[in-house]
């Protein structure tokens, strides 16, 4: 069995059907992250119709022009649920449009939903897009303790940084691609203890289908691939994968 730490299946064109083929592929859970409110409603939906869904609430750092205080009382309501079972996705994105990105108004949300995850007493999922430093930094100024770096694209060196402080590595199917060395020495270093896997889904399809849309079923192929890197065996990953998930989230 393996477990999808982030699959945003709520914007697949059929989400019922994938999810159903991914627990035909033998990928039995998935924690489905928000982006922003507008996410709330469908991916309760879904945490409500389907034993093996749990969700995280938060506002991507793209649409921190969506948070306020009444989405932060939504997931603070919300969480209340048991299959809420972490804050996120959030973080800091600083890729999109450099020049005129308001990098301080996104560090102000990501410190409001880290101070909100640790009233809470929730892990949370962090976006983090060439924004390395800061996002580090502020992970060790707001004290969260229970982090998973979503679709790491980092250094060997920053993952390093990361485990040291107990930080979960997640590694989706950019590892399957060719000309990804980065992620692949990440993923040949990363300890067993740290390591997650992700399809973040509809993105970033694994090898061989790559440019189309990504699903969690396709999480078999990340797997198969980093047991490959690593030189242990598919089992392994998911004996591994899986009980990282059980000591972060709690399921």
């Amino acid at each position: 069995m393996l477990i999808d730490t982030h699959a945003h299946v709520n914007y697949l064109k059929d989400p019922d059907n994938e999810i159903r083929e991914a627990y035909d592929a033998d990928v039995k859970k998935l924690i489905v992250p928000t982006a922003n409110p507008f996410d709330f409603e469908p991916v309760m939906k879904l945490c409500g119709e389907y034993d093996g869904v749990y969700g995280a609430l938060g506002v991507h750092p793209s649409d921190i022009d969506k948070y306020s205080s009444d989405a932060m009382n939504k997931i603070i309501e919300l969480s209340k649920n048991e299959k809420i079972i972490a804050v996120g996705e959030i973080g800091l994105d600083y890729y999109w449009d450099s020049e005129n990105i308001d990098k301080e108004a996104q560090k102000k949300i990501f410190k409001a939903q880290l101070d909100l995850a640790n009233v809470l007493d929730l892990p949370v999922i962090i976006h983090d897009r060439e924004a390395h430093l800061d996002t580090l930094n502020i992970l060790r100024e707001m004290g969260n303790k229970r982090v998973v770096m979503h679709c790491f694209s980092g250094s060997v060196e920053f993952m390093k940084e990361c485990v040291n402080l107990g930080f979960y590595i997640a590694l989706g199917g950019v590892v399957t691609f060719k000309n990804a060395k980065k992620v692949k020495e990440v993923a040949f270093n990363v300890p067993l203890n740290n390591l997650l896997l992700e399809t973040d889904c509809p993105y970033l399809a694994p090898h061989p289908f790559r440019g189309e849309e990504n699903s969690p079923k396709y999480l078999p192929f990340i797997a198969h691939e980093i047991a490959n890197i690593k030189d242990i065996t598919y089992d392994e990953v998911a004996q591994f994968t899986n009980k990282n998930v059980s000591q972060l989230f709690n399921i």
